[in-house]
């Protein structure tokens, strides 16, 4: 029995662990295909300059594989991310807007701006972002509740990382 608990423990700690390197490559694919884009534009470009028909119409092709296959990357990648809108679909009473107020006004925030320490005080937090289906905060994020928006915040800088907007009903 007491094996068998040590081996949940340590699955549970290294499922978080498993999950970065997988998010590190796809960064690394968008990062591979936009420099391919460029060197394809590169080439397309040369081709315009100095080549024929047949290079243009190749080189052109190519450009354009490459934009797809960085818009297929990155669609698959925001797929992922947004995985909580299905299940908030046949979950309503979960994202439930209930009885919450803040002492302060609404203010629409967007990603990269810095805002004060109150607005992601303790009592904002969302504590378990899993419940929500939201991806997990790495290091000093934290994912917080203003209003009926999640704002997902890098606590060092007070900085906001990303908005999902009308997240709770």
């Amino acid at each position: 029995m007491r094996k068998i608990i040590l081996a949940a423990l340590a699955a549970t700690i290294a499922l978080p662990v498993a999950a970065a390197p997988a998010m590190a490559q796809s960064v690394r694919e968008l990062r591979r295909d936009r420099q391919d884009i460029r060197e394809e534009r590169r080439d397309y470009r040369q081709a315009l300059r100095h080549g024929d028909r047949r290079d243009i119409r190749n080189e052109r092709r190519d450009l354009n594989r490459a934009r797809r296959e960085y818009r297929d990357d990155l669609r698959g990648r925001a797929w992922g991310r947004n995985d909580w809108r299905a299940y908030r679909q046949g979950h309503r009473n979960l994202y439930a807007r209930g009885n919450w107020n803040a002492p302060f006004r609404y203010q629409a925030f967007r990603p990269g701006v810095a805002i004060g320490r109150p607005y992601y005080a303790q009592r904002y937090w969302i504590a378990d972002p899993g419940r929500y289906r939201l991806p997990p905060a790495r290091g000093y994020q934290r994912w917080v509740r203003h209003y009926n928006d999640a704002l997902l915040i890098d606590q060092r800088r007070g900085r906001v990382i990303d908005v999902i907007r009308n997240f709770y009903w």
